[in-house]
């Protein structure tokens, strides 16, 4: 067996991608879509942090010691796993809107499934993977439970659920996946 395969099982890839799977068959068979010539940025933003939660299980391995003891460069697999992890999130959703109900412009997609990613790749490296989760649902509880906020700190902390095109969410979900992904590749899970 070659080492992708080693790790991918290592990494529960394939429960992971059974869960986007499901999610995916879900929104498809579920949702309506939003009305014509809209977006339905709060169902997109709900679906796009269930794909990454499902994820974050893969951002740990079995032993935290092994990881970090190993005599490959750590480094640029994990920051290649949270660009996939990113890139699986919004491409399962492109492709549920290209066969069924329309969420949100390919734009938005992308802009919030590497803001996501990359919180869950801060979250891994702060808390490790068992709380990995709590930054991605916590800042989309708090996107879509708060009432909206005006100007650029509106658009600044309500990201997730602002329409494309909308600079400051763009440079938010940018620093987002930057922050997360360069903290994450360098000091791997906390145990």
């Amino acid at each position: 067996m070659n080492w992708l395969v080693l790790y991918a099982r290592s990494r529960q890839v394939p429960l992971s991608a059974a869960v986007v799977a499901a999610v995916a068959l879900s929104v498809w068979a579920l949702v309506d879509g939003a009305p014509d010539g809209s977006d339905d940025l709060g169902t997109t933003a709900f679906v796009l942090a269930a794909n990454v939660l499902a994820a974050i299980v893969g951002l740990g391995g079995q032993d935290a010691v092994l990881d970090r003891t190993a005599a490959i460069r750590w480094a640029p697999r994990r920051a290649a796993h949270v660009l996939l992890i990113g890139a699986a999130a919004g491409a399962v959703l492109l492709a549920v809107q290209a066969v069924g109900p329309h969420l949100a412009g390919a734009s938005v997609v992308v802009r919030d499934s590497a803001g996501l990613a990359g919180l869950a790749a801060f979250g891994a490296a702060c808390w490790g993977t068992t709380y990995g989760w709590t930054l991605p649902t916590g800042w989309l509880a708090f996107t879509l439970l708060v009432p909206p906020i005006g100007g650029t700190p509106g658009r600044v902390a309500m990201w997730l659920n602002q329409p494309a095109g909308t600079t400051a969410s763009t440079v938010t979900a940018s620093a987002l996946f930057l922050v997360g992904t360069t903290l994450y590749a360098f000091a791997g899970p906390r145990r």
